[in-house]
């Protein structure tokens, strides 16, 4: 019974390991987005810093992406982001999050 418990606390402690992991990505790419959004819309320093924080927060409102993804479609109404190339950004600043990670 020793054996069959070690491997549920290994599966705990991956699976544990594994959201954290996602969690830190998440923040990333939304650190990436917000630096994006910033350059699109000339925000100095100080405005870009407080914008990144905002994209960050924004992915608390509920689980998944969409909730970044509105409040950045919002953002670039003006600028006319289609939701494919938001979409796209969004895949690609995921994926150089990854490799931070690695």
């Amino acid at each position: 019974m020793s054996s069959f418990e070690d491997r549920k606390k290994s599966f705990e402690k991956k699976f544990a390991h594994d959201q954290e992991l996602q969690f830190k990505v998440s923040a990333r790419r939304n650190k990436y987005l917000g630096e994006w959004v910033s350059q699109m819309l000339n925000f100095n320093p100080d405005q870009q810093k407080e914008y990144i924080q905002s994209v960050i927060k924004a992915d608390f409102a509920e689980v998944g992406d969409q909730d970044v993804f509105r409040k950045i479609k919002e953002d670039l109404k003006e600028k006319n982001v289609s939701d494919e190339d938001l979409r796209k950004k969004m895949d690609e600043l995921n994926e150089k999050a990854k490799t931070d990670f690695n």
